[in-house]
C-alpha cells in the first residue's frame, strides 16, 4: 500500500486552516512571502541591437490571478529616450501567447522572433521592427522552433526546427506516462534556413543528428554546431563540435571533447571557432574554460587554463579578443581575453548577477564590443533590464521597483576545506537580534555543476523564505560547483557525497563560529542533486535535526536505469553502472540507510524525468520501516520543476512547516 499521495489544489489552504494557532500565523506569513515572490516580473532574454541603440527583451507573463503563466511577451525600447515607454512586439491581438527567442538583424532594423500566437502549440518565425508594426510571418512549419540567427549579410535566417512536436527537448518538464509497449521516440532537432526574399525553407542538417547549438561562419558559407545522434534529451553530454555547409551537405566532426562543450562561436575573421568546455552536469548550466580551435580541426587551445572561476558566456569583439562572463568566487565578473597571449583583463566584477539568456551569467553585446544589455539582480534587488557600456549599465525597465526582499541581510562567506577555498552565502534572519541564537538551514544547490549566486531567487523551491521565520539560511558552493576553476568543478568525480559534504560541514562550522547560530538546531535541504545531498547527509551525520529532500536520489544503481538522462553520469562515475556498480553503491544513501535518525520530509513531482519519484519513495519507505519521522508528497502532473501555483505554494509551506516543527523553539540568549 502506498500512502504517499498526489496533492489536491486546496492542500496549502487546508494546511493553514488546520494548523495550530501559532503555526497558523507562521504559515500565513510564509504564504504571503511566497505569493509576493511569485508576483515578481521576470525576464527570459535580453538582446541589444548591433548598433547599440535599441534593447529588446522577453518577459514572463502572468495569468488573471497574477500567478506565473507559460506565456511570454516581447518588448523593445530605444536607449536614447529614457522617458519613452517600451513597445510591445506581438503577433497576438489583445491576447497572450508564447513569443520568444529574439535575434537582431545585422543592420539593427529588424528583429526575428518565434511566436505561437496564430495557432497555440505551433510556433512560427516572424520579423518586425522595434516600433511594433505588424510582424511578417516567414514559416508555415509543423514543429518546434528555437534560436533564430541571421546570416551575416542579413538575407537569410537560420532556426532550430524539431518536426512534429510542440515544445523543445527539456528534461526539467514532466515526462509523459510510460504505458503500453515501450519504444524510445527520437525527435531530431535540425537547422532550417529561411530565405527572406522568397520565404523558402530548407532543412540542411542530416536527419540522424540532433543539433544543440550553432553559429554562422562570418562569410555565411557554413555553420559551427554542437550535435550528437539519437535522443536530444540524453545525448548533449556526448555532443561533438562539427562544421556544416550552410547549403547542406556533409557534416564534419572537428573535435570530440572528453567532457562537455557549449556555445560554439566563429571568430570575425573566420580563422577560429571558440567554445566553452568542461565538466557540465546540465545542458542549461554552462561553465568551464574558454577554448579556440581551427575550423579544419586539430587540438583546441585553452585560453583560460588558470581561471579562478567558470566561464558561462562569451562573444568575439575582434578577431583576436573575446569578452566573457564568469562566475568567480561568489562574484559575477566580465573579462576580456587576448587570443594571442591568453592575457585576461577584468573589466567589471560585482555581487549583482548578470544574465541575458536563461540561467547562467551572460550579456548581449553590440558590435562596438562595449555597449551591452543584461538582466541585473541580486538578493537585495529584483531583476531589471539594464544597458550601457560594460560596468556602467543604466536601468531600461522599472518592472519591480516596488518589490523588496522578505529576508534579512546577506553576506558572502569563505572558508578552507581540505586543499580547497570554498565560498557560500549566508542570509540572516529577517528580524535579526545579535543577542539571540537562531536555527540554521543549509540549502545545497542542484547540478552538481552549478553555482548559487547572489541573484534574486527564480527557482520555485525557496528555503530562503525561512529567513522570515527566524532562521539563518546558508547556501554553500562545495566542490563540484562552478566559481573556483575547473579543477574544483571536477573534484567530486567518483566521490559524490564525500568531499562535497566535508566542504558543507566545514562551512557550517565556520558560520557557527562567526554568528549566533544554535548548533543543536541545524537543518538541511535541497532539490535534485541538493535532494541527493540531503538524503546522503542524514546517512553520514546526525548533526542535522531536520531535513527536507526535494527530488532526491537514494540509490544511484537503480537511478541509472530509471532516469531519462543517464549520459550525464558517465563522466562523474567513470563507467556505467553495469561496468562498475561498486562506485555507484559507494555514494548511494540507501547503502547507509540504517544510520538515519534525522526527521526527513520527502517531496517530488509525479513525472520527474531527471530524478524519478521511485527514488523518493525508496528513501521514504526505508525511513518508515526504520521508524524515523518522515512524510512524503508526490505532486500530481509535475516534472522536475513545478508549474502549478498551488503546488509551488504547497511545497514551500510544507518545507517551512517541517523546519518550524523540528527546529524552531524560543531563541536562547548568547552565553556571555
Amino acid at each position: 500500500m502506498n500512502s504517499s499521495r498526489a496533492v489536491p489544489g486546496a492542500t496549502a489552504l487546508l494546511m493553514l486552516c488546520l494548523a495550530p494557532l501559532a503555526a497558523r500565523a507562521a504559515l500565513s506569513d510564509a504564504a504571503s512571502a511566497v505569493e509576493a515572490l511569485s508576483k515578481v516580473r521576470d525576464f527570459e532574454q535580453v538582446a541589444i541591437s548591433p548598433d547599440g541603440s535599441q534593447v529588446a527583451w522577453v518577459e514572463l507573463l502572468r495569468d488573471a490571478s497574477g500567478a506565473p503563466s507559460r506565456n511570454t511577451a516581447i518588448y523593445c525600447k530605444s536607449r536614447n529616450d529614457a522617458a519613452a515607454k517600451p513597445n510591445r512586439i506581438s503577433v497576438a491581438s489583445g491576447r497572450d501567447a508564447k513569443e520568444h527567442d529574439l535575434a537582431w538583424a545585422p543592420d539593427s532594423r529588424q528583429i526575428a522572433f518565434v511566436s505561437d500566437a496564430e495557432k497555440p502549440g505551433t510556433p512560427q518565425l516572424y520579423t518586425t521592427d522595434c516600433s511594433g508594426r505588424t510582424p511578417r510571418r516567414l514559416t508555415s512549419l509543423s514543429g518546434y522552433l528555437d534560436d533564430p540567427r541571421w546570416s551575416p549579410n542579413g538575407q537569410k535566417l537560420a532556426v532550430l526546427f524539431t518536426e512534429g512536436v510542440s515544445a523543445g527537448s527539456d528534461p526539467l518538464e514532466a515526462s509523459p506516462p510510460r504505458v503500453g509497449e515501450f519504444d524510445e521516440h527520437i525527435a531530431e532537432q535540425s537547422i532550417a534556413v529561411v530565405s527572406l526574399a522568397s520565404a523558402e525553407v530548407k532543412v540542411i542538417s542530416p536527419p540522424d543528428m540532433y543539433i544543440y547549438e550553432y553559429d554562422w561562419a562570418p562569410d555565411g558559407s557554413a555553420f559551427a554546431v554542437t550535435a550528437a545522434p539519437g535522443s536530444g534529451e540524453n545525448n548533449w553530454w556526448i555532443a561533438q563540435l562539427y562544421t556544416l555547409p550552410s547549403a547542406g551537405g556533409k557534416i564534419t566532426s572537428i573535435y570530440k571533447p572528453p567532457l562537455q562543450i557549449a556555445l560554439p562561436r566563429w571568430s570575425p575573421d573566420g580563422k577560429s571557432i571558440a567554445f566553452i568546455a568542461g565538466l557540465m552536469s546540465d545542458e542549461v548550466s554552462t561553465g568551464g574554460d574558454l577554448f579556440v580551435i581551427n575550423p579544419a580541426g586539430g587540438e583546441p587551445r585553452n585560453l583560460t587554463p588558470k581561471l579562478r572561476g567558470s566561464a558561462s558566456w562569451f562573444a568575439w569583439t575582434s578577431p583576436n579578443q573575446i569578452l566573457f562572463v564568469q562566475d568567480s568566487q561568489g562574484k559575477s565578473v566580465v573579462s576580456r581575453v587576448d587570443c594571442g597571449t591568453a592575457r585576461v583583463d577584468e573589466l567589471w566584477s560585482g555581487n549583482d548577477f548578470l544574465n541575458a539568456n536563461m540561467w547562467m551569467g551572460s550579456l548581449s553585446i553590440a558590435h562596438d564590443g562595449v555597449t551591452s544589455a543584461a538582466v541585473s539582480s541580486s538578493l537585495g534587488h529584483p531583476p531589471e533590464v539594464v544597458a550601457g557600456p560594460v560596468g556602467n549599465w543604466k536601468p531600461i525597465t522599472e518592472a519591480n521597483s516596488s518589490v523588496h526582499p522578505t529576508w534579512g541581510k546577506v553576506e558572502s562567506v569563505s572558508w578552507k576545506s581540505d586543499q580547497y577555498d570554498v565560498q557560500g552565502w549566508l542570509v540572516f534572519p529577517l528580524h535579526y537580534e545579535p543577542a539571540k541564537k537562531y536555527p540554521l538551514v543549509v540549502e545545497v544547490h542542484g547540478g552538481p555543476a552549478s553555482v548559487l549566486t547572489s541573484a534574486w531567487p527564480k527557482h520555485f523551491y525557496q528555503p530562503l523564505l525561512l529567513s522570515g521565520q527566524g532562521f539563518f539560511v546558508f547556501f554553500p558552493n562545495p566542490r563540484g560547483s562552478y566559481g573556483q576553476g575547473e579543477e574544483f568543478t571536477q573534484a567530486n568525480v567518483k566521490d559524490f557525497g564525500y568531499g562535497d559534504l566535508r566542504d558543507i560541514l566545514s562551512g557550517v562550522d565556520t558560520v557557527i563560529a562567526r554568528y549566533p547560530i544554535d548548533a543543536n538546531r541545524l537543518g538541511i535541504t535541497g532539490w535534485s542533486y541538493g535532494g541527493f545531498m540531503t538524503m546522503w547527509a542524514v546517512t553520514q551525520t546526525n548533526r542535522f535535526a531536520a531535513a527536507v529532500a526535494g527530488a532526491g536520489i537514494t540509490n544511484w544503481q537503480s537511478y541509472y536505469g530509471e532516469n531519462e538522462i543517464d549520459q550525464w553520469m558517465i563522466p562523474y562515475f567513470g563507467a556505467s553502472v553495469y561496468d562498475d556498480p561498486a562506485v555507484y553503491a559507494r555514494s548511494s544513501p540507501i547503502t547507509f540507510i540504517k544510520n538515519v535518525k534525522t526527521p526527513t520530509s520527502v517531496v517530488v513531482g509525479q513525472f520527474d524525468a531527471e530524478c524519478p519519484s521511485p527514488q523518493s519513495f525508496e528513501f521514504w519507505h526505508a525511513l518508515k520501516t526504520l521508524n524515523v519521522p518522515t512524510s512524503m508528497v508526490v505532486y500530481a502532473g509535475e516534472g522536475h520543476q513545478f508549474h502549478a501555483p498551488d503546488h509551488r505554494l504547497d511545497v514551500n509551506l510544507r518545507m517551512i512547516d517541517w523546519f518550524n516543527k523540528w527546529l524552531a523553539r524560543s531563541s536562547a540568549k548568547v552565553k556571555e
